[in-house]
């Protein structure tokens, strides 16, 4: 895929983050439910672990400034960059990569038991007991049962997208355009 194209998808994605996640999430000081694991996980598919980690961690500090939800604290974008590396690493699909369904499936399961267990249960965990001086292991307790619901609805969704999309980006990501002379 050409620079230029992986840097008008990432300007596109970083975008569908922000907006997913400042204008179409539930959000308590506690909780958050978003779809915004979708430009990221997609970002990571199509891009890799640099753009995915860029994008995600720029979604989270551009969406702080410009549409704050509270005081902006630098370890939530540490734990955005650490979703998009972690999603990078694991669901690249480098070009001219054939995938099974299955070995996708599996991927997205890993990638999303590593985001949903260690970042959003434990490292997102630490910020708000830091902020809010909450009882760790409390909020762990509370945000243990919103991770287990994501995680069947971040696999399910993000297959989904990415087999109906599949055919558009091998036609438009992966294929160069070749230069026709005239």
């Amino acid at each position: 895929m050409s620079k230029l194209k992986k840097v008008i998808l990432s300007g596109i994605l970083l975008a569908l983050l922000i907006v997913l996640n400042r204008f179409v999430s539930i959000k308590t000081p506690l909780l958050v439910i978003s779809f915004l694991f979708v430009p990221i996980m997609m970002a990571a598919i199509w891009l890799g672990p640099k753009y995915a980690t860029l994008i995600a961690a720029l979604g989270d500090f551009i969406g702080a400034i410009l549409f704050p939800f509270g005081t902006y604290f630098p370890g939530f974008t540490l734990s955005a960059g650490l979703k998009g590396l972690i999603y990078g690493l694991i669901l690249y699909k480098k070009q001219g990569e054939e995938r099974t369904n299955k070995s996708f499936i599996i991927r997205l399961i890993i990638s999303s038991l590593l985001v949903l267990g260690i970042v959003e249960i434990f490292v997102v965990s630490l910020w708000l007991n830091i902020m809010y001086g909450k009882a760790y292991f409390v909020v762990i307790s509370t945000r243990i049962v919103t991770q287990v619901i994501m995680l069947p609805i971040q696999v399910i969704t993000i297959f989904i997208l990415e087999k109906l999309t599949r055919s558009i980006a091998n036609k438009y990501l992966y294929e160069e355009v070749k230069d026709e002379e005239h």
